[in-house]
């Protein structure tokens, strides 16, 4: 069943009768996680946990060393636990992406999501492309249900939602952004805190951008990449997130770039990340297998030969304009 996005309300009321209908839930979102799907697992745990006491909520995924600050420990979860059970997947756009497969094996799904629609991998769907994050939906979520949110629960969901809108300066920040923001805050949490954690960096990280920024090649038609090999990145010593998501912006505010692109060699083909600041480069990181939003997309390609590929692409696109 694919519930769409004018049905927001409706879409909600779904939601938190699969969550009254249910003892035991467990909690998904995307692998190598962000902000935002840290902050949305994290709050929507904190906020069922308060107002469903007698409910047991479980977490799964992997852990980031970026976002290690925001506390996140997964719970050991048994393959017999999903029986009977309701799997919520959160800030994932396809069922590739999703931490822990397991999520099959429960009784009932639900997606709530903010990225461009690719697949069904619910059977309730709640898809609001209108949110600048996942984030962002769990505080609708929260303020249309009339749910209790913990000053902890709210704090994770601000993170996520500083970490998807670049401090509220990309243009997917709305009225409603604020609106969800001032909510949040007044639960009750030291925003300073927070900032401390996210963007006071060790010596060793800002070293590692200065050698990223070093990296960066002009493609021509407004277009900018880094190409790091695996050799290359296992001198880093830094995780994939850092060198893959974590570098994409430091090309992000060059005079005359307007899409830029990271590519990382993993052992699971080369990691893309793509971002824009004019145009929607959505639709090439989809024909690449991957997706995301309209200027903030990617995807996992086979070999270099690809990643050139994509990158004609993009120069192309802006070619094109």
């Amino acid at each position: 069943m694919k519930i769409r996005e004018r049905e927001k309300t409706t879409m909600f009321e779904k939601v938190i009768a699969a969550i009254r209908e249910y003892n035991r839930i467990i909690i998904h979102r995307h692998k190598n996680p962000d902000g935002d799907a840290l902050g949305s697992q994290l709050g929507l745990a904190g906020i069922l946990k308060a107002n469903f006491p007698e409910k047991e909520i479980l977490m799964v995924g992997d852990t980031s060393a970026r976002y290690a600050f925001m506390g996140y420990t997964p719970d050991e979860v048994a393959d017999d636990a999903y029986n009977g059970a309701l799997a919520i997947i959160l800030d994932t756009s396809a069922s590739a992406l999703i931490a822990d497969e397991r999520y099959k094996l429960a009784e009932k799904t639900v997606r709530i999501d903010h990225h461009i629609f690719c697949e069904e991998i619910a059977e309730i769907e709640v898809t609001d492309t209108s949110y600048e994050s996942c984030c962002g939906l769990m505080a609708a979520f929260a303020m249309e249900c009339g749910l209790a949110v913990p000053s902890d629960a709210a704090k994770a969901i601000y993170t996520g939602m500083i970490t998807d809108s670049g401090r509220f300066r990309y243009d997917s920040v709305s009225p409603q952004t604020f609106r969800c923001a001032a909510f949040l805050m007044e639960q009750g949490f030291r925003t300073d805190d927070i900032y401390r954690n996210l963007y006071a960096d060790d010596f060793s990280f800002i070293q590692l951008r200065a050698r990223f920024v070093l990296k960066i090649q002009f493609a021509g038609n407004g277009v900018a990449y880094i190409y790091t090999t695996k050799e290359e990145a296992a001198t880093y010593e830094a995780d994939t997130f850092t060198i893959s998501r974590g570098m994409v912006n430091v090309m992000g505010e060059i005079r005359g770039i307007d899409t830029w692109v990271n590519f990382t060699e993993t052992d699971e083909g080369v990691l893309c990340e793509i971002r824009s600041s004019l145009y929607n480069i959505n639709p090439i990181a989809k024909k690449y297998g991957g997706g995301g939003h309209a200027k903030a997309s990617g995807a996992t390609l086979k070999n270099k030969e690809e990643a050139m590929a994509m990158l004609e692409d993009l120069k192309a696109l802006g070619g094109a304009q």
